[in-house]
């Protein structure tokens, strides 16, 4: 059997278009080979949903939105077209709540349906009741606009608590504080002048004390050269050894140790030496006013007469 061009032309169109709607629903990530249930939801806002967002069920997708378009019996109100493609059943009770997107604007919005087991089970074609999620952008807003709020209500509080009086203070403070800022800003300003009028004497000091500190450094390193640090440190070992035994003669001192701690300790030798002492001296006392008493001596061999005291009277 012979096949004419126009029949061969006719089933490769038929082949080409059924082609083409199945890879439009598979981009559309619809698989027409998998049985698919519509449903349809109302909404005052669509918060960004569009035909390519999905339709979730606890974070699963399990289906896509279809259509959106305008109620025509409630004005201002959209109906939104969707289906489920997944194997999955919940009650006429459920929810169908939108999602915006992040604050970032990370993301698309998407339909999340609220799952309700407990009822009759829906069916193809029903309206699911609309829900809108607020969102981490509106319900930051909302306690932004909260807290304002109470921030102004604390405000007018404080300003009608506040005295006259204190009120005045609380000015006059400021103004003065005001007054000190630019007080200290004048004087910033002097200092930033003075430094530029003496760089050239700041960067002459800093120079010489650079050069003191690197004749510093030379000087310590020919002392190290020449041992001196050694020496030092020897001088010192010896210096507390001879204190060390200065201190330990002082010791024995103390203790009565020794010739000079017995004289030191001995009360009765001290005072023995002192009689000794005294005595001494009346001794040369009186051989400096009487020698005659101590020394007797004759030139030409006469015969000593003896001691003869002396008549006080003449």
């Amino acid at each position: 059997m012979k096949i004419s061009k126009e029949l061969k032309t006719g089933i490769i169109a038929i082949i080409a278009i059924s082609v083409l709607i199945w890879g439009y629903n598979f981009l559309k990530k619809q698989d027409i080979f998998e049985k698919e249930r519509i449903y349809y939801t109302t909404f005052n806002n669509v918060q960004g949903l569009n035909n390519s967002c999905k339709v979730t069920l606890n974070g699963l997708q399990i289906g896509n939105i279809l259509d959106i378009n305008f109620d025509k019996k409630k004005k201002g109100s959209f109906i939104v077209k969707f289906n489920i493609t997944k194997d999955i059943s919940f009650s006429d009770k459920s929810i169908a709540k939108i999602i915006p997107p992040t604050i970032s604007g990370i993301g698309a919005a998407e339909l999340a349906i609220i799952p309700d087991f407990n009822g009759e089970p829906i069916k193809n074609g029903a309206f699911l009741p609309g829900q809108i999620d607020q969102g981490l952008m509106n319900t930051l807003s909302k306690k932004l606009n909260s807290v304002l709020k109470n921030t102004d209500n604390l405000l007018v509080n404080l300003n009608n608590t506040l005295e006259p009086n204190t009120q005045q203070n609380i000015k006059n403070v400021v103004a003065n504080l005001n007054t000190t800022l630019n007080h200290f800003k004048n004087i910033s300003k002097n200092f930033d002048d003075l430094l530029l009028k003496n760089k050239t004497k700041f960067n002459a000091i800093l120079a010489n004390a650079d050069a003191t500190s690197k004749n510093m450094a030379s000087i310590t390193g020919k002392m190290e050269k020449a041992n001196l640090t050694e020496n030092l440190q020897n001088s010192m070992v010896k210096l507390d050894a001879s204190l060390k035994n200065f201190n330990n003669i002082l010791t024995k001192v103390n203790k009565g140790e020794g010739s000079i701690g017995m004289l030191l300790k001995d009360k009765k030798l001290y005072n023995n030496l002192e009689k000794a002492s005294k005595e001494m001296e009346e001794l040369l006392r009186e051989m400096k006013l009487h020698p005659k008493r101590f020394v007797h001596f004759s030139l030409f061999g006469k015969k000593d007469k003896g001691y003869q005291k002396e008549n006080n009277n003449q």
